[in-house]
């Protein structure tokens, strides 16, 4: 077994390669992805070894980058357009709902959309405006979207690869202040083999509360359970991965044993992914619970200025405080 240790944006990249490798359908294409690897060099070496009819640097469009390659997938190409910063996808919205999501049913199911957006997204790394935002709600919403985040080496190298070659339209969410984190990844890792790429799951086991989290807060969740620990309280951590469709199954399970439920994310709390899931769990889980399903998230703001964004990010205090709320009903 090749077991190789790297960074979430090597096993991107690494990714990604063995995409083109092994299918020559699959063409990236996005704003300086090419020439300079993509601002987080996610891309790096890719042009120079695929060239640039396979790596294709852009105009400054995204609209047009979703467009054309809305043409490719009907064709039967596989494109992998790269969003440089979550804030910078809103002009390429209209064609993402309009087209992307819907191609599939207008054509009474004739017609497949096999394409991924990756879209880095979240805070944390200091940015100015337009560049540390969550739109995951915004895509979840959109029936004809499937939505997925990866949060560790191992989950980026195989769902990129499973997403791409996936025949539904995908929008891949990196948790970009986490792209420099290590981890070991199984470069043999076979995709049919692999878990499977819409499921949940628990990535720390726990007796006392349950707490759903994904992309760039999963990491954080994990810092709390072990700062729990210390405490004496065991919290289930589970990676929900999938976004839309949502799995879980694991919740549930979680939620019967542990009687209590904390989902955590960086968007705001109005309407988020979070509300969803309080909702789902307690109506699966409603005669199991202990306590009212707790969301901790970003502030019903817009993003604030990086001098202050650690104040707007949920942190480790913010999720032991929501824990602790749990046991005091």
């Amino acid at each position: 077994m090749a077991t190789e240790t790297l960074t979430i944006g090597k096993a991107l990249n690494t990714g990604l390669r063995r995409a083109l490798e092994n299918d020559p359908k699959v063409i990236i294409m996005g704003e300086d992805v090419g020439k300079l690897g993509g601002v987080f060099r996610i891309t790096d070496g890719l042009q120079k070894d695929f060239g640039d009819q396979r790596v294709i640097d852009t105009p400054l469009a995204e609209s047009g980058i979703i467009g054309t390659a809305v043409g490719l997938a009907i064709r039967g190409y596989r494109p992998v357009c790269e969003i440089q910063f979550d804030g910078f996808v809103y002009p390429a919205y209209d064609q993402i709902v309009s087209q992307v999501a819907k191609m599939h049913y207008r054509s009474g199911g004739k017609l497949n959309i096999p394409m991924v957006i990756r879209i880095p997204f979240g805070g944390g790394i200091g940015a100015v405006e337009h560049h540390s935002e969550s739109p995951e709600a915004y895509f979840a919403h959109t029936a004809g979207l499937k939505v997925v985040t990866c949060a560790n080496p191992q989950d980026a190298y195989v769902m990129i690869q499973q997403a791409i070659a996936s025949d539904d339209p995908i929008v891949f969410l990196e948790p970009k202040r986490r792209y420099w984190e290590k981890g070991q990844v199984d470069l043999d890792a076979s995709l049919s083999d692999a878990y499977p790429l819409h499921s949940a799951r628990v990535v720390r086991p726990g007796t006392d509360a349950t707490v759903l989290a994904y992309g760039p807060m999963v990491r954080t969740c994990l810092d709390a359970a072990t700062a729990a620990a210390e405490d004496g309280r065991e919290l289930e951590v589970i990676d929900l991965r999938s976004l839309s469709p949502l799995d879980l199954r694991a919740a549930y399970e979680s939620v019967k044993r542990t009687g209590r439920a904390v989902v955590v994310h960086e968007a705001p709390s109005n309407i988020g992914l979070g509300a969803e899931l309080a909702a789902r769990i307690t109506e699966e889980c409603f005669y199991s619970l202990e306590s009212p399903v707790l969301r901790v998230t970003g502030f019903d703001t817009p993003y604030p200025a990086a001098r202050v964004e650690e104040e707007y990010l949920p942190d480790l205090d913010r999720v032991l405080d929501a824990v602790d709320r749990t046991f005091g009903w």
